[in-house]
């Protein structure tokens, strides 16, 4: 598909950041750094809203980095950490970033999900044909799904440069 970016389009991002992070922490053991994941989906155009879905643990560990998603102008949306009677974890917000992707379409012409997660290919479908929004897609290519790619009108690869895309431990 053809895309087509420029300056005066609006710009949503939708990071499901359980996704990047499990990536980057399992193809490059380190971080991703959310700062330029948002400015490469924002690409000089205008950006109406960017939302972070998050998971808080027992521990509350995560609050930094809530706070750090915060600053460089991230909303992030919560939801607690499930643990089952068995031990089994779940963590998902697929849902929920699909239903505020909808909700906000009508005022955006292009919308950027930060995921490797095939789950979103009716989501890119349903936005394309029945919203008329460009959907681009941007994770790290290794470890997403080849039809969530091939789906989205634009896929950015951060695995083509994951030195600009993770940051260290000390980072």
């Amino acid at each position: 598909m053809a895309v087509i970016k420029h300056p005066a389009q609006r710009v949503g991002v939708f990071i499901d950041a359980q996704n990047l992070y499990h990536s980057a922490k399992h193809l490059y053991k380190t971080r991703v750094d959310f700062g330029k994941v948002l400015e490469e989906a924002v690409g000089g155009r205008i950006l109406v809203r960017a939302i972070a879905y998050v998971i808080s643990t027992e521990s509350g560990d995560e609050k930094n980095f809530f706070g750090a998603l915060t600053k460089i102008g991230i909303e992030t949306k919560t939801k607690d950490l499930q643990i089952f009677a068995d031990g089994a974890k779940k963590a998902d917000w697929d849902v929920g970033l699909a239903i505020d992707a909808v909700k906000l379409a009508p005022k955006l012409d292009t919308i950027v999900i930060a995921s490797g997660d095939g789950d979103f290919i009716p989501l890119i479908q349903y936005l394309d044909m029945n919203e008329g929004c460009q959907v681009e897609v941007i994770s790290f290519g290794k470890s997403s799904s080849s039809k969530l790619k091939e789906a989205a009108h634009a896929f950015t690869d951060m695995c083509d440069d994951p030195k600009k895309f993770t940051i260290s431990a000390r980072g």
